[in-house]
């Protein structure tokens, strides 16, 4: 992912210079760097913080090790991008949280879909329509999101060497789950915790679990004006594509986002809208065309941005420990513990 879905796309871009690369891995980190034009390699995190003047870090890691990894980072004193999400706990998310703080930096956490076109396009919509009323008031938030090919062909030109690295250190288990209850959390956060970051910029609210069925193919929940909205977790599968998509109902209308695989190129998602003012009125539906840039391509602008001080990061550390508590409340409905 640190290659494939970031420094590929950070090194395209005009509005910044990748410096260096930190990789514990030398052989491969060397590669890499000769591949795309990097400068500087360096075996460690703290090597590169000790050499270089940096503007922003982004640090793609296994986010069991982000509790280990963010403080000190942190304290270089610059913006940080990590995969999401935040961390695999509550209590290392809080941990985190207070290292920033006590920084005084902002954590971006890499909810990519924030970043595709048609979902900012979406966003931007459903914040007008709550404003005008125009197809009334918002009812209902379903996604859909089935296993699919996420890679499509994405790591194609991945370098890989047959490097070992020494042991790494990783981030203790949580104290309110026992090994089994902790396994299944951390596959629903690594999995599905786009799709609980997802409900609730959609909602554009907060909102609680209300129902995990026990097969764990339904999350049902309710935000905190009363709108509802359901999660289907691979209700079926596909071994070619994908098919990931939200419907944002109103009632006089609606919104249809249909998102690419995470790793394809070049592409953003789509949106279709639908609109039935009624009183003999024609319903419009319009599917506008959306640019060609992917999400990893958008996110990567969009953290410079936010480095430049030019936006909000999509999502910034102190959101995205909300989704580890819904991901929480969600795991405590399904099991019981």
């Amino acid at each position: 992912m640190g290659q494939c879905a970031h420094l590929k796309n950070y090194v395209q871009l005009n509005q910044c210079r990748v410096a260096a690369i930190a990789e514990v891995k030398t052989e491969q980190a060397r590669r890499v760097a000769k591949r795309y034009g990097v400068p500087k390699v360096y075996q460690n995190h703290r090597q590169m913080l000790e050499n270089e003047k940096l503007d922003a870090i982004v640090a793609s890691q296994p986010f069991t090790r982000h509790g280990i990894l963010v403080p000190e980072l942190a304290e270089a004193g610059i913006p940080v991008f990590t995969e999401k999400p935040l961390a695999g706990s509550i209590e290392t998310g809080k941990k985190i949280l207070q290292a920033i703080d006590n920084a005084g930096i902002w954590l971006m956490v890499g909810y990519h879909k924030l970043s595709d076109p048609a979902a900012m396009f979406v966003m931007e919509e459903i914040c007008r329509l709550k404003e005008t009323g125009e197809l009334g008031e918002l009812k209902y938030v379903r996604i859909l999101m089935p296993e699919g090919d996420w890679v499509a062909e994405g790591f194609s030109d991945l370098i890989m060497t047959e490097e070992t690295p020494n042991e790494m250190q990783w981030d203790p288990a949580p104290s309110d789950m026992d090994q089994e209850t902790y396994q299944l959390y951390n596959e629903f956060v690594n999995y599905y915790i786009h799709q609980v970051n997802l409900m609730r910029n959609l909602l554009g609210e907060p909102y609680k679990v209300k129902y995990a069925d026990p097969a764990g193919l339904l999350m049902a929940v309710e935000g905190e004006s009363g709108t509802v909205g359901t999660i289907e977790m691979t209700p079926y599968r596909t071994t070619v594509g994908w098919e990931e998509s939200a419907l944002i109902a109103f009632e006089r209308g609606y919104i249809r986002l249909e998102l690419p695989a995470p790793l394809a190129s070049n592409r953003a998602g789509t949106v279709e809208l639908y609109r039935d003012p009624g009183d003999g009125e024609r319903p419009v539906r319009i599917r506008p065309t959306m640019p060609w840039v992917h999400a990893m391509k958008q996110q990567a602008i969009n953290f410079i941005k936010a480095v430049n001080g030019g936006i909000e990061p999509p999502c910034e550390a102190h959101q995205a420990i909300d989704d580890l508590m819904t991901a929480r409340e969600y795991i405590k409905l399904k099991t019981g513990k």
